[in-house]
């Protein structure tokens, strides 16, 4: 797998948003039910939405935050190798937020959120989620 960043890309691209947070000086990550592996939080984009409504969506749903700001960082692709050229790239959009409230955690499909000061060992997405996280720090810190 690689991961490419772009400034912008055709907006009807962004299937994901992934939001990189940060809470109290930890990074915040997901456990989901099905899983025994922590991920960044982030998800899907719903049909008619703007990725922006995404991104301020998934920080209550994945991690009960209430109280959080968001700052846009780039768009990035994950290039799976050996499949088929139409089918390769998967575009999403990246953000940061600063979280200030953590409320209970919605009963959605995370089991539990964990505050960690470096990225956790055990990642759902090895491959990517390490890219996506250095992008982050390299900007905001």
């Amino acid at each position: 797998m690689e991961v490419k960043f772009y400034e912008t890309v055709d907006d009807r691209l962004l299937k994901f948003a992934v939001i990189v947070s940060k809470y109290q000086g930890r990074w915040i990550f997901c456990k989901h039910r099905q899983r025994d592996t922590f991920e960044i939080p982030g998800g899907h984009r719903e049909p008619n939405e703007d990725i922006l409504a995404t991104a301020r969506r998934e920080p209550f749903e994945e991690t009960g935050a209430t109280d959080y700001s968001i700052m846009p960082i780039c768009v990035y692709s994950v290039e799976e190798n050996g499949a088929a050229p139409i089918h390769n790239k998967t575009f999403g959009k990246l953000f940061f937020a600063d979280v200030h409230v953590l409320g209970p955690l919605p009963e959605f499909e995370i089991e539990k959120i964990k505050l960690f000061y470096d990225m956790p060992s055990e990642l759902t997405y090895p491959q990517i989620q390490p890219t996506l996280m250095d992008k982050v720090k390299a900007i905001v810190g």
